[in-house]
């Protein structure tokens, strides 16, 4: 009998201090595909990548003639003129990797204009979710398109600075 008292006493505190939460879920991807300026700027980052990716595979001919020729004159050539004609393969090598980082690379050209283009447009969808959930009330919204996970909190909600407070 005590035991039954106990666990009424304690499932009476818990429905008291429980408060329904809102939560919701959008695809950004599906938003995010169906605006036009969107695929104006996905179209434009197509277009930069494959001029970029059109000139490495130029740079990667010509590296491979000049190899094809070293490899058919090599018994020809002195040890100094092969150290020459590999000097410049190698060097021509590394400026082609070089141009494929400065393009392609996590903070490359094209990373620099995606984040032009369409950082804009992923703001404007994430403000109108966020006013979105402040009008209807809702206290968490997650992305369900994509590994964003959480585009939404009310900040009551955040203990961050509470977690804070207690390792310090």
């Amino acid at each position: 009998m005590k035991q039954f008292v106990i666990i009424f006493a304690f499932l009476g505190l818990a429905t008291t201090t429980i408060q329904a939460q809102r939560i919701a879920c959008v695809d950004v991807v599906q938003i995010l595909e169906s605006l036009e300026e969107y695929k104006n700027a996905q179209t434009e980052l197509d277009k930069v990548a494959a001029q970029w990716k059109q000139q490495i595979d130029q740079q990667r001919d010509e590296i491979r003639g000049l190899y094809n020729k070293f490899q058919s004159e090599m018994v020809l050539l002195s040890d100094e003129a092969k150290r020459e004609r590999e000097d410049e393969i190698l060097k021509k090598e590394k400026e082609m990797r070089e141009f494929q980082k400065t393009k392609f690379g996590p903070n490359g050209a094209l990373f620099k204009k995606r984040q032009e283009l369409v950082k804009p447009i992923q703001d404007k969808v994430y403000q109108a979710i966020e006013r979105y959930a402040e009008q209807r009330g809702y206290d968490f919204i997650f992305d369900k398109g994509s590994s964003a996970g959480l585009l939404f909190t009310n900040p009551k909600y955040d203990k961050t600075s509470d977690i804070l407070k207690s390792l310090n």
